[in-house]
C-alpha cells in the first residue's frame, strides 16, 4: 500500500490553542509522518490567538517547515463562511497546487469557511476529501452545543423555527439558507468520520447520508499509567479532579455546588479543579468565583495546565469528573482519564455516555444536577470495591499509532476502492470491523 500525501487541516494549532480537535489532528498528523507519509499541517487561526503579519495569510509557526498558519480572522460564525475570500482564496490555492495532495483530510471548517471544500475540489480536482465531524458546528448556530440559548436546555434536533426561537433576532429563513448553504458544500467530501456513534446519528438525522459517514474512534499517545494514590487500609477513594476549560457547557458549576453540598453534609473529600477560562464572560466568572466560596473547603482551583503535567495532576487523583450540561462527542479527558486507569463520573448523556459504561468503568448522574453528582460522589467514596472493579474494567484506549494505520487503510479505500469518491459503502464495514 502506497502511502499518500496528506494536508491536515484544523481550525487552530494547539500551541495557540489546545483544544482537543486540534490535539488529535496534530497528534495524527504526527503519526502519518512518523509512518512515512508526506503530510502538511494546516492551521487556522484569527486575532484572539495571534496577530496578523504583514503580507501574505500563510504564517509559519517556529522552525516547523511542514506546519504552516492561516490567519483566517474575517469569518461569519452563523453561515461558517469565510468573509475575505480576497485574501484567502489566492494563498490557500497556491498551497494546495504546491502540495498536491492526494488527501485534503479536514478536522473542521471553523475560520477556514465551507466553501473552502469547493475550492479544494476545484483546484485538486483528483484529491479526496475526508472530513472528521468532531462537534455539531454546522447543525447548531449556538457554538455548536446543541443547547438551547435560554436555559441551556438539550436539544436533540436543529429545526428553522426551533433555532429561530432561539436566536429570535434571525429570520427563520436564514435558518433554512444556512442549513442548505453547509450541506450543499458537504456534498463535495468524500467520506465524513465521527469518533463518536451518538454524533454519526445526530449527523444522518440532520440529513448526512449513513452510508457515506463511518465511526472512527479517536486514538491518544500511549503514556505510562500515573500510578495509584497509596492508601491506609481501609481509606477512601475521596480525591476527586476536573481538567478542562471552564466555560458554561462544561458544568464547572454543577461540580462545584455538588463539592459545596457535600461538604456541608460533613463529607470529607477534595476537588481540585485544572483549567482556566480563556475568553468568558465577566458574568461567568463570577459565578464560577462564587462556587468556589460556596465550596472553599472543598474545591482547590490549580489554574491551567500543560499536557505534559497530566501525568502529575493525574497521581494526585482518584476520579475524575465530567460535568458538561452539554452531548459532548468523544472528550479528550475521558481518554486521558482510562489511559491513566482513573474512573470518570459524568453526565450520562451523549459522546460522554457513550465511552463510560455506567456501573462498569465509571459512574453517570443527570445533566446539570448537583444534587445527583453529590450521590454519586458519595457513592463512589463509600461503596466498598468499587473503585477497584471500575478500574479493572477499563477498556485499552486506541493509540494514535493505531489510529494513523486505520486512517491510511480509509484514505486507501476511498482512492482505490470501488466506487471512487461520495458514499463507499465498503469504508463502512472495514472501520466497523
Amino acid at each position: 500500500m502506497s502511502l499518500p500525501r496528506v494536508l491536515v487541516v484544523a481550525h487552530n494549532h494547539p500551541s495557540l490553542h489546545p483544544g482537543g480537535t486540534e490535539i488529535f489532528a496534530h497528534e495524527l498528523f504526527g503519526s502519518l509522518k512518523a509512518k512515512g507519509a508526506e503530510a502538511l499541517f494546516l492551521a487556522c487561526t484569527n486575532g484572539v490567538h495571534r496577530d496578523r503579519k504583514p503580507g501574505t495569510n500563510l504564517q509559519t509557526l517556529g522552525r516547523s517547515a511542514d506546519e504552516v498558519v492561516l490567519w483566517a480572522g474575517h469569518f461569519d460564525h452563523f453561515f461558517q463562511s469565510q468573509i475575505d475570500l480576497h485574501g484567502i482564496v489566492p494563498d490557500l490555492s497556491n498551497l494546495l497546487r504546491a502540495f498536491q495532495p492526494d488527501i485534503v483530510h479536514i478536522h473542521h471548517t471553523l475560520l477556514l469557511g465551507v466553501e473552502m471544500l469547493f475550492l479544494i475540489r476545484r483546484v485538486c480536482p483528483r484529491a479526496r476529501i475526508v472530513y472528521t465531524l468532531h462537534d455539531y458546528y454546522p447543525i447548531c448556530a449556538n457554538d455548536g452545543q446543541m443547547v438551547t440559548t435560554n436555559g441551556h436546555a438539550l436539544c436533540r434536533m436543529a429545526s428553522p423555527d426551533a433555532c429561530h426561537r432561539c436566536f429570535p433576532d434571525r429570520p427563520a429563513d436564514q435558518f433554512v439558507l444556512r442549513e442548505k448553504h453547509i450541506k450543499a458544500m458537504f456534498g463535495l467530501v468524500d467520506h465524513f468520520l465521527a469518533p463518536s456513534a451518538f454524533l454519526r446519528d445526530r449527523y444522518i438525522a440532520w440529513g448526512i447520508d449513513p452510508d457515506s459517514i463511518s465511526v472512527m474512534e479517536n486514538g491518544r499517545p500511549a503514556v505510562r499509567p500515573a500510578p495509584h494514590r497509596p492508601l491506609p487500609a481501609g481509606a477512601p477513594r475521596n480525591a476527586f479532579a476536573y481538567f478542562g476549560n471552564l466555560n458554561p457547557f462544561k458544568g464547572i458549576t454543577v461540580a462545584l455546588d455538588a463539592a459545596a453540598r457535600l461538604e456541608k453534609q460533613g463529607q470529607d473529600l477534595t476537588l481540585a479543579v485544572h483549567g482556566g477560562a480563556p475568553f468568558q464572560t465577566d458574568a461567568f466568572k463570577d459565578k464560577v468565583e462564587q462556587g468556589f466560596k460556596g465550596a472553599r473547603g472543598t474545591a482547590v482551583r490549580h489554574g491551567p495546565y500543560r499536557r505534559e503535567e497530566m501525568p502529575e495532576l493525574m497521581a494526585a487523583a482518584d476520579w475524575v469528573v465530567m460535568p458538561s450540561i452539554w452531548w459532548e462527542n468523544a472528550p479528550l479527558v475521558i481518554r486521558e482519564a482510562f489511559q491513566h486507569r482513573r474512573p470518570v463520573i459524568c453526565s450520562g448523556i451523549g459522546g460522554m455516555a457513550e465511552s463510560v459504561t455506567d456501573g462498569v468503568d465509571g459512574l453517570h448522574f443527570r445533566a446539570g444536577d448537583a444534587a445527583d453528582l453529590a450521590r454519586v460522589m458519595t457513592r463512589a467514596m463509600t461503596e466498598p470495591g468499587l473503585w477497584d472493579r471500575l478500574v479493572s474494567n477499563m477498556p485499552a484506549v486506541p493509540t494514535t499509532e493505531e489510529s494513523a494505520e486505520k486512517h491510511v487503510i480509509l484514505y486507501d479505500d476511498i482512492m482505490n476502492g470501488p466506487g471512487g469518491s461520495h458514499g463507499q459503502g465498503s469504508i463502512v464495514g472495514s472501520i466497523a470491523g
